[in-house]
């Protein structure tokens, strides 16, 4: 077992009292904090306390001591040994330290990711914590942290995947498409704290084809074309804290189904790697929980 200690400490010109009840938001619906929708959100079973169980994406962990505006510990789970903690102490009237602290111990497999990726993404996670904090706190920045090109490699990697479900009957305009449907499907994406609710923001999702817009409607658009072969559609839905991009096709006479027979196999892997890649652009392009917090007041 290898021990791992991780310590980021920074100085905000602020007031502890005013820091810390941005701490004592963390994992809630109004974290000011934690990076979203970069990075997965912090989210728990209950309101943060002693006791509360949760994480972010796939790190685990439970709250096992908390001392409001002061402290906040979290003890892993799922089977991982250690602990992090984040703590506000004053420095004075308009001053105070922030400091986040993992201590860990890992077995030697868990000790190479570590070092190859985890220990940059962690750090670049705690930083920008902390760049929400100075950005509520002072309403400036004074050095914002940069990811680095393996920070951006392995964001992209873990990026979540889309899931099949069926095509939601609230997807009226796709479902009113045709008289008659021969195939449809549809894909699926939570949305993350800060991302476009509208679906005009995701018309990108067809991005390099220039299909045209055949419908809208509140949380609904449908683009797509007739052709000699098959006509099809694609909804955009936004409803529910999802995005679903369905489809729906309408097969003509006998080429039309051999032409289909090819392109299906295909269309799965094409319908996912659209719709994971504009998820993850609109959430890098949109503004950070710090930002969206400030911009409250």
């Amino acid at each position: 077992m290898r021990t791992v200690r991780d310590v980021h400490a920074r100085t905000v010109h602020a007031p502890a009292g005013a820091v810390g009840a941005l701490l004592d938001r963390l994992g809630g619906a109004d974290d000011p904090l934690f990076p979203t929708p970069v990075w997965p959100p912090m989210r728990f079973d209950r309101p943060l306390g002693v006791g509360a169980d949760g994480g972010h994406g796939f790190i685990r962990y439970r709250v096992t001591a908390y001392e409001p505006g002061r402290r906040i510990r979290f003890d892993f789970t799922g089977g991982e040994d250690g602990w992090h903690e984040i703590t506000v102490r004053p420095l004075g009237p308009d001053s105070c330290r922030v400091e986040h602290i993992l201590h860990s111990r890992l077995r030697p497999a868990g000790a190479v990711v570590w070092a190859l990726a985890l220990r940059a993404v962690h750090g670049t996670v705690v930083e920008e914590i902390f760049d929400n904090i100075e950005r509520v706190a002072t309403g400036r920045v004074a050095a914002p942290v940069r990811r680095s090109p393996r920070v951006r490699l392995f964001n992209r990697l873990l990026w979540d995947r889309p899931r099949a479900v069926e095509l939601p009957a609230a997807a009226r305009l796709a479902h009113r498409a045709f008289p008659r449907t021969d195939f449809q499907d549809a894909w699926q994406m939570d949305l993350l704290p800060g991302m476009p609710q509208e679906p005009e923001a995701w018309e990108g999702v067809l991005r390099g084809a220039s299909f045209p817009v055949v419908g809208r409607a509140d949380t609904e658009i449908l683009l797509g074309e007739d052709a000699r072969h098959l006509d099809f559609r694609a909804s955009i839905l936004v409803a529910d804290g999802r995005v679903t991009l369905g489809t729906v096709v309408r097969l003509h006479r006998t080429a039309g189904r051999l032409y289909f027979a090819v392109v299906r196999r295909v269309h799965p892997f094409m319908a996912r790697l659209m719709l994971r890649r504009i998820h993850r652009r609109l959430a890098l392009a949109a503004p950070t929980a710090g930002e969206r917090a400030a911009a409250r007041g």
